[in-house]
């Protein structure tokens, strides 16, 4: 696996989880690289709570645990990509649903397609 940027962020890169079978983003959380590096050794996604002060696995209360499938990272490598399975009854936000982003944003107008 590539290195990871963690200097351009503080010691923090964003971490993408998605499920790994039906390609839905499920969350965003933190990773600095003690946290990373509990998920490597782990293969469970771990990430670094900044209102904590501390590492937090994912479901570790909930038991909704995010077994890591695959993992990547971007073309800059300071953001992590994880294909995941969802261990337990698989509502990973904390409010009861499925994924995170569950609240529609208003855009004010469309882009327009153009062609090239």
């Amino acid at each position: 696996m590539e290195p990871i940027d963690f200097d351009k962020m503080d010691g923090l890169v964003p971490g993408v989880v998605q499920d790994a079978r039906t390609g839905e983003v499920l969350m965003l959380g933190f990773l600095n690289a003690a946290s990373y590096a509990k998920t490597l050794e782990t293969g469970f996604v771990t990430f670094w709570s900044r209102t904590r002060q501390k590492l937090w696995m994912k479901g570790e209360t909930s038991g909704n645990r995010l077994r890591v499938v695959s993992a990547a990272t971007d073309c800059d490598q300071d953001t992590l990509l994880f294909r995941v399975e969802v261990e337990g009854d698989g509502l990973v936000c904390h409010e009861g649903t499925v994924s995170c982003f569950t609240r529609p944003v208003a855009l004010a107008a469309k882009a327009e397609v153009t062609r090239g």
